[in-house]
């Protein structure tokens, strides 16, 4: 496509073609006891298939609030959101989540917490058996298939919950705060052992997280918020290929940029 013809299609409001989630004009205003809260104002952007995505901004500027908008769970005031061209009105199979607090069942096996969505959706026994064998192998979770959950670390709990959310073959993966309940060694051989998994899939991942050094290392673009009411301050994309050295000057010269414009948004008025 030519540089006139993605103008004309700027200035009509179409995406690009290779965009898999196209967010515009997002507004969203909760109401509680007749007081208005606006959470979001004016958010737009566009993800590519298979991108990682991070969101980073002040706490309580409204990222978890993005992830559930992308998820369907709640709907937007004002403004659009496509996947693939399609409206996101409603939770759907093409999305999947992983939450920070694990959100499994404790009297369940591994195999039965991965198997769970499948369940629901009333995929055959030896099918959804199949798949969640294929997706445990890929967390590096065969030796515990029939652990039950209360008998996991806190890493490998995190590892079944990604391989719930990918079992179900979702276009899109939102993570919200994944590693946040890990201590930072365990967090890190999370975020190596995701990036390993993602080598092996083509999801688009939205990822939210707290921690500047985590969106630098996992990310293809981060995308930086202001303060409630949430809105893009700047979109930073990552030059280096992965894996990543957390002692590299640029890393770290990034990583202080980033938390520079931070610490902006968190100043009090």
């Amino acid at each position: 496509m030519s540089d006139e013809q993605e103008a004309v299609r700027a200035v009509q409001g179409a995406a690009p073609q290779d965009a898999h989630i196209v967010i515009r004009g997002l507004r969203k205003v909760f109401k509680r006891d007749d007081v208005e809260t606006v959470a979001l104002e004016d958010f737009s952007l566009e993800i590519k298939k298979g991108e990682l995505i991070t969101l980073v901004g002040p706490s309580g500027c409204g990222k978890t609030t993005i992830l559930r908008l992308i998820a369907g769970l709640i709907q937007p005031t004002s403004g659009d959101i496509r996947i693939s061209g399609r409206p996101c009105t409603l939770p759907g199979a093409d999305r999947g989540m992983v939450f920070q607090d694990f959100a499994l069942f404790p009297w369940r096996s591994v195999r039965k917490n991965v198997e769970f969505g499948l369940e629901v959706a009333g995929i055959p026994k030896e099918e959804r058996r199949e798949r969640a064998e294929r997706y445990i192998k890929l967390a590096g979770l065969e030796k515990f298939i029939d652990a039950r959950v209360h008998e996991l670390s806190g890493g490998m709990k995190q590892r079944v919950g990604i391989a719930r959310a990918l079992v179900g073959h979702p276009d899109v993966i939102l993570m919200d705060e994944p590693f946040g309940a890990l201590d930072a060694q365990t967090r890190n051989i999370m975020q190596v052992q995701l990036l390993k998994i993602l080598e092996r899939t083509d999801q688009t991942i939205v990822f939210v997280t707290h921690s500047v050094d985590e969106a630098v290392f996992l990310s293809d673009r981060i995308v930086v918020l202001t303060k409630r009411p949430a809105s893009i301050k700047e979109v930073i994309d990552i030059p280096w290929p992965r894996p990543r050295d957390r002692a590299d000057p640029e890393f770290t010269s990034l990583r202080k940029k980033i938390l520079t414009e931070l610490e902006k948004e968190n100043v009090m008025e």
